[in-house]
């Protein structure tokens, strides 16, 4: 499957929602033309799939099973920080996305991978467990949370990546936000993906580390993951 890469920094949320969404109309727009022409080759789509990487501006958006209870802030208090909210329809909760931290949509046809919504939430997790394999982090899943944990049950366990998606005619949006050098003071003002549990907090990748990664390196690490875990042809990564 072809994916075409965009990187994007320092915009608005509202502008990669909609460039989001202008990308998942394109695809299924070319899904029901090539499925209406009788000349068209049905096992070979024409148009691509994209990969999009950003670092937002500081935001607070909450999932389609997100309630906004779980905002600590009132809405004054973002107004004078600059922090933008939304509600979306990903799914999931509440979450925070900014400076720092690798935000990636998946604009993908899942018809060209697998008909299987569980299956892609595993795998998005999966390329985020190998990058922090790379570097000597042992990550992993946690029944009935999605996302990426670190740590244990002595210690506490430390979520690292948020994942949310949504899919309309087996056409994806959304993806997952890696915290990599992200200022975790954003994340006391909510309760992070609705979970409200002594043992568990967030963590980012340099404060594991105990050193902020090169994130140039950790991006190419992230779409070596990508490309392997689905199988993929990445164009201009």
């Amino acid at each position: 499957m072809k994916v075409q890469y965009h990187r994007i920094s320092g915009t608005s949320y509202q502008t990669i929602w909609d460039f989001q969404t202008l990308l998942n109309n394109e695809i299924k727009q070319a899904k029901r033309w090539q499925s209406q022409n009788v000349y068209s080759d049905k096992a070979n789509p024409y148009f691509l799939n994209h990969l999009v990487f950003c670092e937002h501006k500081p935001v607070y958006t909450i999932g389609k099973s997100g309630t906004q209870d779980n905002l600590l802030s009132g809405l004054d208090e973002l107004q004078r920080e600059s922090i933008e909210l939304f509600k979306i329809n990903r799914g999931g909760d509440i979450t925070y996305h900014g400076p720092g931290q690798l935000t990636a949509y998946f604009i993908f046809d899942l018809e060209q991978l697998y008909r299987d919504v569980h299956r892609f939430v595993r795998d998005l997790e999966e390329c985020v467990i190998r990058v922090l394999n790379s570097y000597d982090l042992k990550a992993f899943r946690m029944k009935d949370y999605t996302g990426v944990w670190l740590g244990d049950e002595q210690e506490g366990y430390r979520k690292i990546c948020a994942i949310g998606v949504h899919l309309s005619r087996w056409v994806s949006m959304h993806g997952l936000a890696f915290n990599i050098s992200t200022d975790l003071d954003y994340f006391d003002k909510i309760i992070p993906c609705g979970i409200d549990e002594k043992d568990k907090t967030v963590s980012t990748l340099s404060k594991e580390l105990g050193y902020e990664p090169d994130f140039d390196l950790l991006v190419a690490k992230m779409i070596k993951a990508v490309e392997e875990v689905f199988n993929l042809d990445i164009i201009n990564p």
